[in-house]
């Protein structure tokens, strides 16, 4: 996976992979925050917010295998005005 023209570092990926998720997902973030809060139970805590991250790496993953990250950007670039012009002048 990467770029035909860049050498891409494959921690990237695992980057994109985790923000993606996270952005999915970034309202669960307030629940275990609620919850460490209102139990203050700091071990428990953690294990969830880790089980979290790896859900958020799962999640992006899922994304980027079922091609939805294309579809996104698809979706994009029909309302991008500079996508719409290239696609006119290329046919």
């Amino acid at each position: 996976m990467g770029s035909k023209c860049y050498k891409i570092p494959k921690w990237l990926l695992y980057k994109a992979y985790f923000d993606k998720g996270y952005a999915l997902s970034n309202y669960f973030k307030y629940l275990i925050a609620f919850f460490g809060l209102a139990s203050r139970d700091v071990s428990t805590t953690l294990i969830i917010g880790f089980v979290y991250a790896v859900f958020c790496f799962i999640l992006g993953w899922f994304w980027r295998k079922k091609g939805l990250w294309d579809a996104e950007l698809e979706i994009v670039n029909q309302f991008n005005p500079f996508c719409k012009d290239v696609r006119e002048k290329i046919g």
